[in-house]
């Protein structure tokens, strides 16, 4: 085995400030325990940004397992996240890759990113094997594969109409696993996440927080606000941006939606900014009198 495939199969580093619901910390634990008795596999859905992905690197880091992310949305046949053929030296050779590994190394975790979204529905075909009782797959370049003992799958997906290039996934292939949804964390822990994490004060948190309800109760608007998004705000203001600024370059929205924000801001908080119409130029020495600034 190289260096750089043991290093794909190390634990990840544990999240300190990563909060979910009380209930959903304890099905994790049954479903570790689950994983020491039979074969586990979880599908977690959610809106966009919600920490689906981030809560399988915690689960791995917490239990102390390997973990290995395999995107779906690369997938165009039966078999290629198992390897390829390539040619080398002149010759064609089968390359294999590392979901082999993965698959037969004890107690480790397995990511299937996006499950719902591989370039061609077929190339799903060889998972109803693995994610069955039996847990094996027969490949004719590679011979038997097992699933090790312990391995635990998890799966996620967006689903809905706001996702373009994603399928309703095969009813056979869903019935294999258990089911989490995720949604948006309430408004106290979100603030306390935005604190810990970016390093904002309660009071910079508090506008964030009410630029973030606003959006998220006006549906008219077409913005649905992720906490990966409330991150990246809190991020920016942490640096010396604005509100207006980091909801600006965050948001990903028109002048016109921007400004419905921060008139729902300063309506419902009396939040008021000045922006400045003076042109600078960018050059070093305008980065040299920032700093002194």
């Amino acid at each position: 085995m190289s260096k750089n495939r043991r290093a794909n199969l190390s634990v990840p580093q544990e999240d300190p400030y990563f909060y979910i619901s009380k209930d959903l910390a304890d099905i994790f634990e049954h479903i570790h325990a689950l994983s020491k008795k039979k074969p586990v596999n979880v599908l977690i859905s959610g809106r966009q940004g919600c920490g689906k992905s981030s809560l399988v690197r915690q689960y791995a880091a917490i239990y102390q397992q390997p973990l290995s992310t395999f995107q779906v949305g690369i997938l165009s046949e039966p078999g290629q996240l198992f390897g390829e053929y390539a040619l080398e030296g002149g010759e064609t050779k089968y390359k294999q890759f590392l979901f082999p590994e993965a698959i037969q190394t004890p107690n480790s975790v397995i990511h299937l990113e996006e499950i719902n979204r591989p370039e061609h529905p077929k190339a799903l075909n060889m998972l109803f094997s693995l994610l069955s009782d039996s847990r094996e797959v027969w490949l004719e370049e590679l011979g038997q594969l097992n699933v090790a003992e312990g391995v635990v799958f998890f799966a996620t997906l967006n689903e809905g109409e706001d996702f373009i290039g994603t399928e309703l996934l095969d009813v056979a292939l869903r019935d294999r696993f258990y089911f989490l949804l995720m949604d948006y964390l309430p408004n106290v822990v979100e603030k306390e996440v935005l604190i810990k994490k970016t390093g904002i004060s309660a009071e910079q948190a508090d506008d964030v927080m009410a630029a973030l309800n606003f959006l998220r109760g006006h549906g008219d608007l077409g913005i649905d606000v992720s906490t990966r998004t409330a991150l990246m705000i809190g991020d920016m203001i942490a640096v010396g941006a604005s509100l207006r600024q980091a909801l600006s370059v965050s948001l990903q929205t028109s002048q016109e939606t921007l400004e419905s924000v921060l008139v729902g801001l300063h309506f419902n908080k009396g939040y008021t900014e000045n922006v400045s119409a003076e042109y600078v130029l960018f050059d070093n020495n305008f980065i040299q009198s920032t700093k002194r600034a």
